[in-house]
């Protein structure tokens, strides 16, 4: 839980570098040696949170990707069409990269590699420095191990324990338990709920430690029920990296108040931790 982060981020964070750097868990996208993006098939992606959390219809992030995604201009193009106010969009979008970074960084997520040059089709948003990315996965990982010291729990398909002599789940950790069917992992849970993987993770680890969640025993058989079908790849927009594919129609719409058009990025992350405390 507390290995060091990847030295070829910092490598290329001293260097300044413009790139992605692939790593078997995820994308990290930089620009002049800060992260610009990031994406991990763990974590829901921006159009995930946008559109299931009822901020921004399928069609609109539809028309973003169609009209501006060859020429790298998704984001300002939402801006731009006041499909969202700056602010928003950068709020959604350090909790999408956030998110992403988290599992991209992941201990045993395999062997790095640098694709230089490479930009990704969303276009800038709001630069994070490598220094407070790995401030902020470091401070996740302790986060998730003093909850509950069973990373296990992270990747596994989880069960419901219905047993009724247990503490009352919160309003947002019963919509996770109602899908908890032994067929889901935490990562299937939160592409379904439009949530970050990091949040559902926080509450999984919560509710495993008050007994509301178990993991399959080993050589048991899931619960009858499919599992979650794997996402179909879209068609690359831009020849370099691939258009994410679109969510279901969305559910429960969840606004987030308009803020400033010129947030500083430690109002950000303090509207973040506000945010998560609430879960």
């Amino acid at each position: 839980m507390r290995a060091a982060l990847s030295p070829m981020l910092g490598h290329l964070a001293a260097r300044r570098a413009t790139g992605a750097l692939l790593r078997g868990n995820g994308t990290l996208y930089l620009r002049d040696g800060e992260i610009v993006h990031a994406e991990s098939p763990v974590s829901p992606g921006l159009e995930v949170l946008l559109t299931l959390g009822g901020r921004l219809p399928a069609e609109g992030w539809r028309e973003a990707v169609e009209r501006a995604g060859a020429r790298r201009q998704v984001a300002r193009f939402l801006v731009d069409n006041g499909r969202l106010t700056r602010g928003e969009l950068e709020v959604y979008h350090l909790g999408a990269l956030y998110d992403a970074a988290f599992f991209a960084l992941a201990p045993g997520s395999g062997p790095a590699r640098f694709r230089s040059g490479l930009s990704h089709w969303l276009g800038p948003v709001r630069p994070v420095p490598a220094q407070d990315l790995q401030r902020e996965v470091l401070r996740r990982r302790r986060l998730l191990e003093d909850l509950w010291p069973h990373p296990e729990v992270d990747t596994a398909p989880v069960f419901r324990n219905r047993r009724t002599a247990l503490p009352a789940p919160t309003r947002r950790q019963r919509a996770l338990l109602e899908l908890a069917d032994g067929t889901r992992t935490p990562a299937d849970i939160a592409r379904r709920l439009g949530r970050p993987a990091f949040h559902v993770l926080i509450d999984v680890r919560r509710l495993a430690a008050a007994g509301h969640i178990r993991t399959p025993e080993p050589g048991r058989e899931s619960p009858s029920g499919a599992p979650e079908p794997p996402a179909s790849p879209a068609s690359p927009e831009s020849g370099d990296v691939p258009v994410p594919h679109l969510p279901p129609s969305p559910v429960s719409a969840v606004r987030l108040p308009e803020v400033s058009t010129d947030p500083d990025i430690a109002l950000l992350l303090r509207i973040r931790d506000a945010l998560e405390a609430r879960l």
